[in-house]
């Protein structure tokens, strides 16, 4: 039987050149067995033909919020009966009207009064997916229950490169099979596990004024932390200082040094099942803290080294997914295995910060998956969320192998 017989699809295309691809979208989506109804905005039109598409789909496409030849009230008829929708691509303006709940064409109306979830895949060009307005509507947009597919590394209408290409065609429809249920993995492959993540950095204070940390922004943790609760885990984050807000739904710890980061870990690891420890803790605090803030003297200043949180909890390990990180400079591959056996992972996230493109701050990221066995995934350039998602799928099957095994 195909994955998705007896689905309905309310699939929407706004304007953006990548509104070429929906078209390879909605042959997939019917293909794997779905009933798919089409909604143009107005500039879609000037991207793909509201003929090719009926031609595809088999039915009248919908572009107008009024339709005098028809006694039906669309954008209310279209808000029900559907058990997802889809809109692919989305413009920076869309996501803008959906965050403030502007519906002034047919598209926009109709989300206003549906209940069906949705599924949005963006498009843009070069510098607006990282806009502050955007990220806020995103974020604003995730809070309401909205899933995201977001666009990737790559080359972009403009003929520049950079983050904004829209995702994959077979992504989107393999991540729409996924809010259907219709596949192992799919949001609810997480749904057992209680997963533990670090983020960030630590701060160790030397005095009121004064701090050692490090750049670690807590972009990797954190887009670990929303895709697996996006997976059905229940998901503790236990973050340093970052300038991100707390995931929404997610219980979210804020610590400032490592020894508060080694505590709240070790008050939850017990219920973890999978621990994925990203956070750049400080390999060193100062001896002595003062309550004044020191003035400045030739003599150095005194350190010691932190605990090693990894390596603290090995005696936890029963049964748990241990996941690390290295962030490296050079002997990426010597530093990580040694990391990898000497802290028993089973698996190693590792990346050279020097690259362009990867490491601390960035949007995106260039890693190597090193497992317990030896081998390894080298993964190109793409946005720390689909890293985030690329990680989680090797932590499910080593789970699955676990349970096998046992």
């Amino acid at each position: 039987m195909k994955p998705l017989f007896g689905k309905k699809v309310l699939l929407g295309i706004t304007g953006s050149i990548a509104a070429y691809k929906s078209v390879q979208i909605l042959r997939d989506l019917i293909s794997a067995g779905s009933e798919v109804q089409v909604v143009l905005t107005a500039s879609a039109h000037h991207f793909v033909s509201p003929l090719a598409l009926q031609v595809l789909s088999k039915k009248k496409v919908y572009t107008d919020l009024f339709d005098p030849s028809s006694d039906a009230i669309p954008h209310v008829t279209l808000a029900s009966g559907f058990d997802l929708i889809l809109i692919t691509p989305v413009t920076a303006n869309f996501l803008a009207k959906m965050a403030i709940g502007l519906a002034d064409d047919l598209l926009s109306t109709l989300l206003l009064a549906t209940k069906t979830p949705i599924l949005l895949a963006p498009a843009m060009d070069l510098g607006m997916w990282d806009h502050p307005a955007v990220c806020k509507n995103v974020l604003l947009l995730k809070e309401r229950g909205c899933h995201f597919v977001d666009p990737v590394f790559g080359a972009l209408a403009s003929g520049l490169e950079g983050i904004g290409r829209m995702a994959d065609e077979k992504k989107i429809v393999s991540f729409a099979c996924q809010l259907l249920g219709e596949k192992i993995a799919s949001h609810h492959a997480l749904g057992k596990e209680v997963v533990l993540i670090t983020a960030g950095p630590t701060r160790e204070a030397i005095d009121p004024v004064r701090f050692i940390s490090n750049r670690s922004s807590g972009k990797m943790g954190y887009a670990l932390a929303e895709e697996a609760c996006k997976l059905g885990a229940e998901v503790i984050l236990i973050s340093g200082p970052v300038a991100l807000s707390a995931p929404f739904g997610i219980k979210t710890i804020f610590v400032e040094s490592a020894e508060q980061m080694q505590s709240a870990v070790l008050q939850h690891i017990k219920r973890a099942t999978i621990v994925m420890m990203s956070a750049a803790v400080s390999d060193y605090t100062p001896v002595k803290k003062t309550n004044h803030k020191e003035k400045k003297h030739p003599k150095p200043l005194p350190l010691k080294l932190t605990d090693d949180i990894l390596k603290g909890i090995s005696e936890y390990k029963q049964g748990k997914i241990f996941v690390g990180f290295a962030a490296e400079t050079k002997n990426l591959f010597e530093n990580a295995l040694k990391k990898l056996k000497e802290k028993n992972l089973d698996l190693i996230v590792a990346n050279d910060v020097l690259q362009e493109g990867a490491g601390f701050d960035t949007e995106t990221n260039i890693v190597d998956l090193i497992f317990a066995d030896g081998h390894n995934i080298s993964l190109p350039k793409m946005s720390k969320i689909s890293v985030a998602r690329r990680i989680l799928e090797e932590v499910i099957l080593i789970r699955q192998t676990c349970d096998k095994k046992n």
